[in-house]
């Protein structure tokens, strides 16, 4: 620090960064360097200590009287001041630990160009500026704390593995302060560093029995202590009594960015009411001030123009926090926290950035809360960020996430508790998402047999669990199976629930859907039109069920052949979810790519291509590049460039598409061995038929292993394969193929089923290619 004409520095930081040290080295080097006529030391925690500071510097320097220690603060005051034609005198005073700025009003060293004022303290209010320049004394880096603690332990002949002074560094923040309080505790005790994480990692054990008896480096006291004391002071700063119970909040979340609106939520604001002296509800303006008070004092890093990681703390502060907190308390706080959590979270996902922050906090509250969580019930958030994961398309660690809850809500309610029930099917549900459609149709199963068990079979959770049921049974390839079982549940909704509630229009909605996938278009669609008229009636035109009904409806429109109807239908109802629901809402996005497929089938595939590359941008800025739905889009585009015309490029795209899906998905999942058909197709428009055989051929072999003979995917590859082995030359082996398809689709699907006549027309033409004669 050179000399300069402001009033001098100020070393500003949390307790414990080594504000003090760092002014003493200071002090001391220029001292030692003959820099200093005078230097003055002062602890100037607040107005009486500075002035009884400058009072004993006036008595040895200028002889004052002590008895009277104002008037002898102000002479030595004066005497700093720059004289004409005097000796200039090099100065320094250090201001140790200012507690408050206003203390100092009236206090200040003078300005002057010979001599230094240098301030510590853990504020840094604006008025800190009367002081000089203000300077952020942050924390260790990794490469500073190894070495710290290498050399502290080694000068005592102790010797750590460095991954463990590492990961040892990690656990304490890099604060200087925690890490020699660590070393000599480990010095003192004589425990290695591991057991010393273990120690820290112990809930039982609080943050000060983990500081050795006698403090090292001068040191008075522990890191806890001191951010005490600091939390006193910003509970006085306004609004007053509110900084203590919002850092209580923060305590529980992550240290590296917690979105302004958690701590400013309905259930956060009712946590700050409850501690305020004075009956008046607390607002969000208020809970925003706590904030500061806390950053002011250097408790909290608060930047609130990065509002979704506007609040950072040092887990060491949040550790001390939580130990001041009885278990009561402790509790009590954190499903308050997890109350807040979850208010803040949007239900429609929009912003990633604020969907993986709210899921990160949700993680470090999981962690923090203990058992909190799931006394007396599984907290609502624990569902929230599972959720989260799959609908940001990380099925597979959403799959994950619920195997996790399945088993700590067993443990801590019992395998019959209902949130136990309730984890299961949710697991079971992203099990199906992540490509496990089998996987998922057995565990509900399992699931649905133990709720008639525990609930009966009238309970609103039994009958969802029917739902469920019946849906993978159809996404296994049994749509016969899956319109059979909706069938028997719409009978069960309508005596339980009557015909307009929502879960019996919801029956009312996959029945119509799976009608249609077995291949009655038609009936689809007169169901879906009936569904509608009570859609409106019931829930009115604007209603997110209303909307996918009529999605659904137009897509049968289009399945049985009215290609322009469904684009016009979609195009009416794109208009209505951007008025309802917004441009970036996922189900905005899902009917712009309908729109456009329904588009290209009647004629215009250009035009589907211009569409699906201008939502292929939109879906990777809102859901990002792995997201199912964008992967979906890619394969979308890839399509109609091929059907506009350019094979060659459908062809790349989908070779590209298909490595990405290998990487997210995983080889056996739906939609990578629906790439992989789409891939074989293209290759051969684009004149590989041998290629494209041989890719037929071992997609096939995967598809019986995976999705078994009779699914519906499995039957198409087989048809695309007897097409090509007949391009190839072979007309009597894809004729063959042909007759053996065509008895599995009768037995599968039914005579009169669309791919059943499909499967008829090919075996037609196959054999006339053979040379057979026609037949009946």
């Amino acid at each position: 620090m050179g000399q300069d004409t402001v009033r001098g520095q100020v070393l500003s930081g949390m307790g414990g960064v080594g504000k003090t040290q760092l002014a003493a080295d200071y002090a001391r080097t220029a001292w030692r360097a003959g820099e200093l006529d005078v230097l003055v030391w002062i602890t100037a925690s607040n107005a009486t200590a500075a002035t009884s500071g400058y009072a004993q510097a006036a008595v040895e320097l200028l002889g004052a009287d002590p008895a009277d220690r104002e008037t002898a603060a102000r002479a030595f005051l004066a005497w700093l001041e720059p004289k004409a034609n005097a000796t200039p005198c090099r100065w320094l005073v250090v201001l140790d630990d200012v507690t408050d700025p206003a203390d100092l009003n009236g206090l200040w060293p003078p300005v002057g160009p010979h001599g230094r004022t240098l301030v510590t303290t853990r504020r840094q209010d604006a008025a800190l500026a009367l002081a000089g320049r203000l300077i952020r004394v942050g924390l260790f880096t990794e490469a500073e704390s190894l070495a710290y603690l290498t050399a502290a332990l080694g000068a005592r002949e102790r010797h750590e593995p460095d991954e463990q002074l590492a990961a040892l560094a990690q656990d304490l923040g890099h604060l200087p302060l925690a890490l020699s309080q660590a070393a000599a505790y480990l010095i003192d005790a004589g425990i290695s560093a591991a057991a010393y994480r273990g120690l820290l990692a112990d809930r039982a054990i609080l943050l000060d029995d983990a500081a050795p008896e006698v403090l090292p480096d001068g040191q008075t006291q522990t890191a806890a202590a001191a951010w005490s004391l600091s939390v006193d002071r910003a509970d006085t700063l306004r609004p007053a009594g509110l900084a203590r119970p919002m850092l209580q909040l923060a305590a529980f979340l992550t240290p590296n960015g917690i979105p302004e609106t958690v701590l400013t939520s309905t259930p956060a604001l009712a946590h700050l009411t409850r501690h305020r002296k004075t009956p008046v509800s607390v607002t969000a303006a208020e809970a925003a001030g706590a904030l500061r008070a806390l950053d002011r004092l250097s408790l909290i890093d608060h930047t609130p123009a990065t509002p979704h990681q506007a609040i950072r703390v040092h887990q060491l502060i949040q550790r001390a926090t939580r130990d001041t907190l009885t278990p009561d308390q402790h509790d009590q706080i954190a499903r308050t926290t997890a109350d807040a959590l979850t208010t803040a979270w949007p239900a429609i996902e929009r912003d990633t950035e604020l969907a993986q922050a709210l899921r990160t906090n949700a993680t470090t509250l999981t962690r923090t809360a203990g058992d909190a969580l799931y006394q007396p019930d599984a907290h609502t958030v624990l569902y929230r960020a599972g959720r989260s994961l799959g609908e940001a398309g990380q099925v597979t660690a959403a799959t994950a996430h619920f195997q996790r809850l399945t088993q700590t809500t067993s443990h801590h309610l019992g395998p019959d508790h209902r949130d136990t029930l309730t984890a299961r099917s949710n697991l079971a549900r992203w099990r199906g998402e992540a490509g496990d459609a089998t996987g998922a149709a057995t565990a509900v199963e399992q699931l649905l047999a133990d709720r008639l068990s525990v609930l009966g079979e009238d309970h609103p959770d039994t009958l969802t669990t029917r739902n469920d049921l019946a849906r993978w049974r159809g996404e296994t390839g049994d749509a016969a199976g899956a319109t059979a079982a909706y069938e028997q549940l719409l009978a069960d909704q309508l005596r339980v629930h009557g015909p307009d509630h929502p879960a019996t229009l919801a029956a009312r909605h996959n029945l119509a859907y799976w009608r249609g996938d077995t291949g009655d278009a038609a009936g689809a669609t007169a169901a879906y039109e009936q569904l509608l008229a009570d859609q409106l009636r019931v829930h009115g035109p604007d209603h997110p069920a209303t909307l996918t009904v009529r999605g659904n409806l137009a897509y049968w429109r289009g399945e049985a052949g009215d290609a322009a109807g469904a684009a016009a239908a979609y195009e009416q109802l794109l208009a209505d979810r951007v008025r309802v629901q917004g441009e970036d809402h996922p189900d905005t996005l899902t009917t712009r790519s309908n729109l456009a497929s329904w588009r290209g089938d009647t004629g215009d595939a250009a035009g589907a291509t211009a569409a699906y590359e201008q939502l292929l941008g939109d879906r990777v800025r809102v859901l990002g590049e792995d997201h199912p739905a964008t992967l979906t889009t890619r394969s979308n585009l890839a399509y109609w460039r091929g059907e506009a015309g350019d094979a060659a490029g459908a062809t790349a795209t989908y070779e590209q598409l298909l490595a990405d899906q290998l990487r997210v998905q995983g080889p056996d999942h739906p939609h990578t061995l629906t790439t992989r058909h789409n891939l074989a197709y293209w290759r051969g428009e684009a004149g590989d038929a041998a290629g494209v055989t041989a890719a037929y051929e071992q997609l096939l072999a995967d598809q019986l292993r995976v999705q078994g003979p009779d699914h519906p995917d499995t039957l198409t590859t087989r048809s695309n394969l007897a097409y090509w082995r007949g391009h190839t030359g072979d007309a009597a082996g894809a004729t063959a193929a042909y007759e053996q398809l065509l008895a599995d689709r009768i037995r599968v699907l039914g005579e009169d089923h669309p791919h059943t006549l499909t499967a008829r027309s090919n075996l037609a033409y196959w054999r006339g290619k053979a040379g057979e004669p026609p037949r009946a």
